[in-house]
């Protein structure tokens, strides 16, 4: 009751800053909205939302993926099967998301749930960043061990980001929407503003130096965990921890039994590792190939930036639109065009376009913002999918696990493509066979439709999953992590910062 009081003050006090009519304006209505959010949560939180997913996450991602590639490409010199090997190295913190969410719920340090884990985030990424900007002739091995606890620290602090918002949205819940809104928006600026500079900064300090800039998102994230206004909980019981994390795994092995959760998982698993990614074999063609078109780094952070708006519209065409279909129409539609789609590439490495009269950028900009916009339609069906199979009681976590599964799968596709380019002999100055790769890779494409079978019928307005699980131990063990808060939210795989396509 004391908590409503509070809202509905707050509320009445912002009233008379509304703005009225349309005089305000978008950038009035928006300044007030952001308003609201501050005054109904506390500033340091929304500080935080903007820093983990507009600036770590958004623009950091953004520069991070583009120097990487030229990091691998021209620094570290390996071949694009290699290339896109280390690339599945560098996300595996991304797939024991679960763990850093149960550590950031069950493990507080100093009294603390959530500042000392920004804090370990923030060091983890300003001394991986540093360190690759400033070593020189750094080995491979030591380079991808950098990139990868750069990677832990943008994933750590992407759980407990996302445990934040969780715990805000059930003690604000008029407000969950607004919130996710705020990290969607934040996300996606910061990724469209990263992407339309990161050639020019590769261009202008190269990879190494884009490294050094990176440290700054990850200072800001330790700034998170020194401002971050959080309840102190002195003496606690650490003895409880081994026992609720045993609860935990049981419930969740327990959900994952029930033939209703297992088939989409897999099938889920399945859509991701059969869609083969080629992409560093792509890149390496676009910007070294004899016969490529050669694109400069401004005009590949250009091209990125494109496909990231297409990837906005997938989004949008999906809630205004689509969302309601069943998911298996949804499933085989969107995977049969996600396979027509990479003719695109295929045409482009025969040099067809320029026969019909389509420049090379004209044409790598339609292709990437077609590629962005199937694949967002694609993905999102899975994500309702999955926020639909969790059980009461542990969402939060099961969901990141869910996530995690799916990770696994990107990995998978990542290391099959690495293979595949390597068995066909595509490498930095070879490509006479990379149309073969694609073909292949295209046909892989088809093979989910085989499958869709295991995906319930049901659409975003069905209840798939029972609302309790099956035993009365396992109520018990729920019980025991009812309090877990972590939610991942649309970015919780974060597919646009880590796997799209080039």
């Amino acid at each position: 009751m004391v908590e409503e009081e509070k809202l509905k003050v707050s509320a009445e006090d912002l009233e008379e800053d509304e703005p009225q009519g349309e005089s305000g304006g978008c950038i009035g209505m928006a300044l007030y909205w952001f308003k609201v959010l501050v005054a109904e949560m506390h500033w340091s939180f929304v500080l935080g939302v903007v820093i983990v997913y507009g600036i770590s996450q958004g623009l950091g991602g953004a520069l991070n993926r583009v120097a990487t590639k030229y990091y691998m490409k021209d620094v570290q010199k390996v071949q694009p099967s290699g290339a896109q090997f280390y690339s599945g190295i560098t996300s595996i913190p991304w797939m024991v998301k679960p763990i850093w969410g149960l550590f950031t719920d069950l493990v507080p340090i100093f009294g603390y749930h959530r500042r000392p884990y920004f804090v370990f985030a923030g060091l983890l990424g300003v001394i991986s960043l540093l360190s690759l900007s400033l070593l020189e002739n750094l080995h491979l091995p030591l380079a991808i061990l950098l990139l990868t606890v750069g990677s832990a620290g943008v994933a750590i602090a992407d759980v407990t980001i996302d445990a934040c918002v969780a715990q805000n949205s059930s003690f604000h819940p008029t407000l969950a929407a607004d919130l996710q809104s705020l990290c969607a928006l934040s996300s996606s600026i910061g990724a469209l503003l990263g992407f339309s500079i990161s050639g020019i900064f590769v261009h202008l300090i190269g990879p190494k130096g884009v490294y050094g800039l990176l440290a700054i998102p990850g200072g800001l994230v330790l700034l998170v965990g020194l401002l971050l206004n959080e309840p102190h909980m002195p003496n606690f019981n650490y003895r409880q921890v081994s026992d609720k994390f045993v609860s935990a795994g049981k419930a969740m092995w327990t959900t994952l039994k029930i033939p209703n959760v297992w088939r989409p998982c897999l099938y889920m698993y399945l859509s991701l590792a059969l869609c083969l990614d080629i992409n560093e074999g792509l890149f390496y063609w676009y910007t070294d190939s004899k016969d490529g078109p050669k694109f400069s780094q401004e005009n590949v952070g250009f091209i990125f930036s494109i496909g990231s708006v297409g990837s906005l519209l997938g989004a949008l065409l999906y809630q205004y639109v689509l969302k309601d279909h069943q998911f298996r129409d949804l499933l085989f539609w969107t995977q049969l065009i996600f396979s027509l789609s990479g003719m695109l590439d295929f045409l482009l490495v025969l040099r067809l376009n320029l026969k019909f009269g389509l420049p090379d950028y004209l044409f790598i900009v339609i292709d990437e913002s077609v590629h962005q916009l199937v694949n967002r339609l694609k993905w999102m069906p899975l994500l309702v999918l999955s926020s639909k199979l969790c059980p009461r009681g542990i969402e939060g976590t099961f969901f990141a696990l869910l996530m995690s599964i799916d990770n696994v799968g990107l990995l998978s596709a990542s290391w099959g493509g690495g293979f595949l380019l390597h068995i066909l002999n595509v490498t930095r100055t070879k490509f006479h066979n990379l149309w073969l790769a694609i073909l292949i890779r295209n046909f892989l494409r088809l093979a989910p439709l085989c499958m869709l079978f295991l995906v319930p019928r049901g659409d975003s307005n069905s209840s798939i999953l029972i609302t309790e699980l099956p035993s009365s131990d396992v109520d018990n063990e729920v019980s025991e992590v009812n309090n877990i808060e972590l939610v991942s939210l649309v970015n919780g795989i974060d597919i646009d910062n880590q796997k799209e396509a080039f």
